[in-house]
Parts: structure tokens; sequence; C-alpha cells
């Protein structure tokens, strides 16, 4: 323990030199000359003087006792101790530097015979012999001896193990030690003996025991009271801590101060330097010499000089010492009885200051990220995005931000590698920058930044345009008015994803007078790189969009057909988010009357608009049949379960569910709509006085559930009524329900005198939400009644003789219409179609004559039976009838009705 103390009280005098070196036990200063160091440690002044004479006594106590011991064993021991101390001197020997190297000598003896000798003297051995592996000596204390055979043992030594053996030599009983000289490979080259006469040990045993004994006794004496007296003075000094614990505390204050990252140093009441650690010496740069000096001549600056020697309180006052921010904190000593002075802590805060403001900057930086990821891509509009990208960007970035992509992108496209781009987005901090604006078409040249960037898809940084002779040579009066306007700096940044370029983007500065440099290219380049997926993205989507509603444009009517029944105006409005299956369509029937229909296929995508093109293709085919509302709905809910069944077999997409459908046709003749619907919401009627009225129409379920059959109603409509057709799209999203918009929807019908197409401007401002979530259709239908001046009706007994009749009445309505030069075909076409109902029809048989956009000539009767065209025989007597209408009509054909069924024919007016 004491050995341990004296260890740590040396490597702490080495760094550090305390107040007790230069202090007595009051504080008093004063100067160790060297003499004074042995006085001063046996005058017990200090702990660590009377640790060491303590230290000292004890050892003087052991080493008595252990003489004392000695001679009391060396006569039962001599043997022994011979045995010992020959092994040790023969293994020194041998294991000496140079021994096995004299043995290659040419003379081992000259080399090895004064060292032998000289290590006996030394060693008090008898002899010291060294020999070659034959036995044969090369030293010998007496010289007639060398080169003879060695007595002894030498097997064991040669086999590379030590042996002691106790022999009578030539000197009289000895006890020698014969151990090996190994080669670094091991091999035995030579041996050593060594030994030691029994006499000899013992002898000066015996000689040396009485002063032995009287020296033991004097020294247990004094180390008895020298123990006493130092116990006794050590616990008072120490109040009661024992070495171990001094130990202890002086170690762990020299680790504390030496180890913390602040500096200490105490000042003495006088001003000056006591204590100084590692820290502080560094913080301050203080001389070598430092400690013992005023601190107010080690060269501090005055106002930190005048603190130190002050030893007034301070508290974290900031002092700049060389080029570092110092955090001062002083405390006097002197409280609670403590010696006169200060301490004072030392604390760096330029690092911390740096280190602050660069956690604040990443902190920032981290935050722009952030927003960015959550501000850029909120839609799938490529315009959008791009300008999102320029508002998150300014001001925390740049000053100005602009975004310039290739045409192709904003079509949807992949662009071609290319230096002529658009500019799609800016933002700034003013809006007078001289760049270029939003939506100019930009050739860049090869030399500017934006071009590289294009060619090589790498980001590039412009620290100086003023002196960039390649960015100014894109335009040299714009660029001119750009560096005049303050923009010193660029960063320009691919928008790139995968080997895909699809522009660049501009970061500029103007405010902060220090231009861009690695961290923030690094930084830019992070933006960009999570724009461009968003922009990606939108150009994904705007191509897919195109796409779509390409297909569904092509699949909806393009121009509607001509008729007289009804003025019609329409809108169609895909949703934002993806075209639907919304459709509408205006088809012409016979007899002047006019189709309307309206569907929804619920859903979007490519899907949903083929569907809706196979039900309008569908709608039309069974439109030629010229069949009833119902009955037409009845099939094409037939169709519809068709195309499930096809689908769910083939498992490649999902069933058309929630289809609908409105049919309604128009006769201008009765002024009769009749309406049929499949989960469709209900018409809206407007009168000529401006009020609107939803009919009761039956609903029928949607498409494709075969369950339920359908129905119609009849509604009959004033000349200069509106119908109205909408799909739900119109009326419900997710902000309202459907009896809400039904209630928006009539407000904005309201009113007299209006035309369809302001009709339809009218529903679309009131309830249009700014972002549809799904397709709108609308259609406004302004009834118009044939005038009774343009129908002539004739009823027709079931007898040959009628048909005289019917060509003469007919000839003269043509003449009161004007249409003498049609007389002929006309009276041929009747003549065959009403004797075909008297021949093969039943009563009651009518003719109608229709002067509309074309004559139309009907002929009705009470049979279901229908016509068909065939060629005749050369013999046959009948059978060309239908064949010669078909060939002066210009169409013709037959449909049904409750009563039976009607053949028209149509003509051309001239």
């Amino acid at each position: 323990m004491v050995g341990l103390l004296g260890r740590s009280r040396a490597q702490s005098t080495r760094r550090l030199k305390t107040p007790l070196d230069q202090h007595g036990p009051h504080g008093g200063r004063h100067r160790r000359s060297p003499s004074a160091g042995p006085r001063s440690a046996l005058s017990g002044r200090s702990v660590a003087g009377q640790v060491f004479l303590l230290q000292v006594v004890i050892v003087l106590l052991l080493v008595v006792s252990g003489v004392v011991a000695l001679v009391l064993q060396v006569r039962h021991d001599s043997t022994q101790e011979a045995r010992n101390r020959s092994l040790a001197v023969a293994e020194t020997f041998a294991n000496a530097p140079g021994t096995r190297a004299a043995l290659s000598a040419p003379d081992p003896t000259a080399v090895l015979q004064p060292r032998a000798e000289a290590a006996r003297k030394a060693s008090k051995v008898d002899f010291i012999v060294v020999m070659n592996t034959d036995g044969i000596r090369y030293t010998h204390p007496k010289p007639d001896r060398i080169g003879k055979k060695f007595v002894g043992t030498l097997a064991p030594a040669l086999a590379g193990h030590p042996t002691v053996e106790q022999i009578t030599g030539t000197i009289g009983p000895l006890v020698q030690a014969t151990v090996p000289i190994k080669a670094p490979d091991g091999k035995v080259v030579g041996l050593v003996s060594a030994g030691i006469t029994t006499a000899n040990v013992g002898g000066v045993a015996d000689r040396q025991l009485p002063l032995m004994l009287t020296s033991a006794g004097v020294a247990l004496a004094l180390a008895t009271g020298g123990t006493a007296l130092v116990s006794r003075r050590l616990m008072r000094q120490t109040r009661g801590l024992g070495p171990y614990e001094m130990t202890r505390m002086y170690e762990h204050h020299d680790a504390v101060l030496h180890a913390v990252r602040e500096g200490v140093i105490i000042v003495g009441d006088e001003g000056q330097l006591l204590l100084a650690n590692d820290e502080a010496n560094r913080l301050l740069d203080l001389p070598d010499n430092a400690e013992g000096r005023d601190v107010r001549d080690l060269g501090l600056d005055a106002d930190t000089a005048d603190l130190l020697a002050s030893g007034r309180v301070a508290t974290d006052e900031v002092h700049l010492v060389g080029d570092r921010l110092l955090a001062i904190n002083q405390r006097p000593t002197d409280l609670q009885g403590g010696p006169a002075g200060s301490v004072a802590t030392l604390r760096d805060s330029t690092e911390l200051r740096a280190l602050s403001g660069r956690a604040d900057v990443a902190r920032e930086r981290l935050k722009l990220l952030y927003d960015a990821g959550v501000g850029i891509g909120t839609t799938l509009d490529v315009t959008r995005t791009a300008q999102e990208l320029a508002e998150v960007a300014v001001p925390r970035f740049a000053d100005f931000v602009t975004v310039d992509l290739a045409d192709a992108v904003l079509n949807g496209q992949e662009p071609d590698v290319g230096t002529d781009l658009r500019r799609t987005a800016s933002g700034g901090i003013r809006k007078d920058a001289p760049l270029y604006p939003v939506g100019e078409h930009i050739g860049f040249v090869t030399s500017t930044p934006q071009a590289h960037s294009l060619r090589t898809g790498q980001a590039v940084v412009e620290p100086d345009l003023g002196g960039s002779p390649g960015w100014l040579a894109q335009d040299p009066e714009r660029t001119g008015r750009v560096v005049d306007y303050g923009i010193h700096s660029l960063i320009t940044v691919p928008l790139r994803v995968g080997p895909l370029v699809m522009g660049v983007v501009n970061f500029w500065r103007s405010e902060k007078p220090e231009p861009f440099d690695g961290e923030d290219l690094a930084l830019a380049e992070e933006l960009v790189a999570r724009a461009a997926v968003s922009i990606d993205n939108a150009r994904r989507y705007t191509r897919e969009h195109t796409m779509a509603v390409t297909l569904q444009r092509s699949l909806l009517p393009r121009n509607l057909p001509e008729q007289s029944a009804l003025d019609i105006a329409y809108r169609y409005l895909p949703a934002q988010a993806g075209v639907g299956g919304d459709w509408f369509d205006v088809l012409p029937l016979p007899g002047a009357r006019v189709a309307v229909v309206v569907g929804d296929v619920v859903g979007h995508g490519l899907h949903a608009a083929a569907t809706m093109g196979r039900l309008r293709t569908a709608v039309h085919n069974f439109s030629s049949l010229d069949l009833p509302p119902d009955e037409l709905l009845g099939l094409l809910d037939e169709l519809v379960g068709r195309i499930d069944q096809d689908e769910v077999a083939e498992e490649s997409r999902a069933a058309v569910t929630g289809a609908t459908c409105l049919y309604a046709i128009y006769d201008p003749t009765s002024r009769l709509c009749t309406v049929a619907r499949a989960g469709h919401p209900p018409p809206a009627v407007v009168r000529p006085d401006g009020s609107v009225d939803f009919p009761d129409v039956p609903a029928g379920p949607p498409l494709g559930l075969g369950s339920l059959p359908f129905e119609t109603a009849e509604l009959e409509l004033a000349e200069g009524s509106r119908l109205v057709l909408y799909t739900d799209g119109l009326v419900e999203d997710r902000e309202r329900d459907i009896d809400t918009g039904l209630d928006l929807l009539r407000t904005a019908l309201a009113g007299a005198d209006r035309s369809p197409e302001d009709t339809c401007r009218a529903v679309l401002d009131a309830l249009l939400p700014a972002r549809p979530s799904d397709d709108i259709a609308l259609i406004v239908a302004r009834t118009h009644a044939l005038a009774a001046d343009r129908i002539a009706e004739w009823e027709v007994p079931s007898e040959p003789a009628a048909v005289g009749e019917v060509r003469a009445s007919v000839t003269r309505q043509l003449a009161e219409w004007g249409l003498d030069e049609m007389a002929f075909t006309t009276e041929l076409i009747l003549s065959e179609l009403v004797t075909n109902a008297i021949r093969y029809g039943s009563g009651p048989i009518r003719v109608r004559v229709l002067r509309d956009r074309s004559l139309i000539c009907e002929v009705f009767d009470g049979s279901s039976t229908s016509p068909h065209l065939r060629y005749a025989a050369t013999t046959d007597e009948g059978g060309r009838g239908l064949f010669l209408v078909a060939q002066v009509a210009e169409r013709w054909g037959t449909r049904y009705n409750l009563a039976g069924k009607v053949i028209w024919a149509e003509q051309p007016l001239p």
C-alpha cells in the first residue's frame, strides 16, 4: 500500500505541481533548496514525508528481521543456499550478453576468463567455469586447470536441463550448478558451472552473527518508536484518514483535474497563478513556467487578466482570448475558512456556438426536406407540382427558383434528350426579376450550366454568374440585366428519374452575399430528387389520363344528329381523378321521334370507359329495332349480365356492377315522352312557365341484376318544355348527398325563357365542384311539337278499292304542301304498303303522312306480322312490292305498338 502511494505521488508530481508543493501548512509560500529535500522528508512536516519515513523504518525492520532469520537458519540451510546461489550465478552468466558469442571466438578463454573472474568476485562464489559440450574448461579460478576435463555430471545440462549437485572437488566439499548455453534454435553450444564451498557460506554467517544481532535489536527499537510517533502525528494531520483513503483521494483529484473538459486555474490572494490544468493551459495558451507568476504577466488580454487577478465572483462571463470565446466562472476559495485566493473554470464556447449554428442549419434543412416531401406532389398535375417545388424552396433555400420542363413532359410523354425547354413554374422573393417568364420557350445554348446538366445528368454550381462566360452567352442582354439585378449565384439540377431527364431546376441567390457551396448543392440535389419523383408520377398520370380521355371522347358522340323534335345542349366533364363511364346519346327514330339516353358505369379508368362504349353501341343497335324504353332496358340488362359472366369466367377484371341508364323517347306529333330508367336519377322537367318538376318515373334496378322488369312513364310535355337528363356526379359527391344536390338543381333550373345552352351554363355554375370526383354528363332538351298542318291521316277500309282513294288523298295533300314532284313515288309506296296491310294484316288500317325534315309515310294495322324483303322469281305473281318500296324510299322499316305494327318509309324532301 505504501509503495502504491509512493508511485501515485511520483506520477502526479510529474504531471502537475499542487499547492502543497509550494506552500507550508498555513499557505505561506516558500522555496525548497536541493539540499533541503532529505531534511524536509525527515522533518515530518508533510504527510508525504511522514509516509516516506515510515516506509524506510519498515524496510529496515524487514531487512534486519531477514538477516536474523538467515543467521539462525544458516547452519541448517548452508547447502541449500549454496545450491540456489550457484544455480543463479550459473544461469546469469550463461544468459549474459556475449557469453554464447564468445564460445565461437578464436580464443574463447581470452574473452571469457576475465568476465568469469569478475563475475565470481562480484557474486562471491568460489568458481565460475565455462566449458564446451565435451566438458573441456575455458575458464577456471586457477589458470592451470583451463583446458582440462570438468569434474561433475554433464548429461542433464547437455540435454538442456540445469543440474545442481554436491561433490568434493579440488577445493573441497562444494555445491556446484551446471547450466546449458543455448543457441537461438535451442541447441546446447556450451556449459557454465558455478560453485560455492559449504565452508564459505556457513563461515561468513558465523563471523557476522554478533554484529547482525546487535543491529537488529537497535533497528527493532527504533522502528517501534518511530512507528508510534509517525502514526500519532499522521492521524492528527490527516484527520483520521488512512493512507489508502488519502491515495484514492489524491488520484481521483488528479484524474478529474486533468481529464475534465473545462480549464481550471487557482490564483493566490496576490494574483499569482498556483495551479492550471491541461485544458486551462491549452485555452489560455500559457507559457511553460506560468505557475508562480502573476496572472497579469502571462500575456493574457487585459479584461481576462484583471478578472482572474481580482478574485471577484463571475458567472459565465464571455471573454475573447485569442480566437476563442471563453465562458469564465470564478469563485473565492476562502469561504468556510479556506485559504485566500480564487478558483476559476474556463469553458470554450466557440465550438459550442459553431456546433449550435451547424445544428440549426442541419435542422432547417431537414425541415425543408420534410416540408418538400409533404408539400410537393399534392396533385397529379405536372405544372402544379413544379410550382409547389418553387414555393417550398423560396425563400428558405434560394431567393428565386425556376423550373423548366420539356413540352413532352407537360403532355405526359417521355422527352427526348435536348436543350429546348419551356419555363413551367417560377417563384421568388420579388416579382420583378428579369428571368424568363413562365410559359416562354427556352433553347439553352451548349455552354450554359442548364445544357450541361441536361447532357450529363449532373448538377452544376455557378458561384459567380458575372464571371461565367458560358452562362452569359445564353442571352447577353437578359443575363446582363440578371447580374445587374443582384442575382449572383446559381445551382442547376436536372430533373431526373433513372435515365429519364425531364428538365432542369434553377436555384438563384441574390440576397445572401455568399455563393452557393457544396453543401447547398447536396441539398438542392436531394430536394429536386424528391420533386422529380412527384413530377414523373404526374407525367405518367397525365399520359394515362390523356389516353383514357381520348378513348372516352372517341366513344362519346362527337356531333349530335339533325332532328326537329328537340333543341339540345349538353356538357360532359370527366373527373379530375380519372375518366369514368358516364355517357349520353341522341338517336333519331322513325316518325320524327327522338330518343335521348344517358348512362353511368360506376368506377374510373379504361375499364369503365371501355364498358361505357360497349353499352352505348348496344343502345344504338337496340334503338334501331324501335323498341319501347322498357324493352330496350331489358335487353341492355341481359347484355350486361352476359358481359359480367364472361369477365368473371376470365377472372381478368371485375364485373360491371353499378351500371345505370335512363332512356326517353319523345314524339313531337303527340308531345308524349316515354321514359324508363334502370337505377338512374330521375329526369327534371322545366315547364314553359319556369317551374321545375321531377316526374315520378319508376326506378328499376341497375343494369346486370336481371331480377325485376322495367316500367315506363308517359310524360306529356308542353311545347317549349325543357327535359333535363344528368348523371349522379352532378348532384352527389363526398360533401353533399343526393337530396341536397336535387334541391340545388331545382333552384338552378328554375326560370323561363332560357335556352338549353344557358340552362347548362347555369346548372354547372351552381353545382359543379372545384375538383369533380366523378364524371358529369348533362343534357338539356327543349321540346318542339309537329304542327297539325304537317300531319295528314286517313282511315282505310279493309278492301282493295280503298287503295285508289288513299292515292288520291295523298296526291291532294302533297299538292297543298308543294311537293307535287313527290306524288308518284309516294303513291307507289302507299299503294304497296296499304295493299300488304289489307291482304296480310288486320284492321283497323290507318295511313299517316308527316312532313318533317323528310316525308314520312306510315301504315298502321292490327297485325303483329312483319313483312320481309325478298327477291321474287320470274314466275311469281307477287312479292315485288317491298322491293319497290326499298328502291324508291331512303329508309323503311317496321315498328310495333300496343295495337299492332307500323310500316314506315322515308323520302328526302327536294
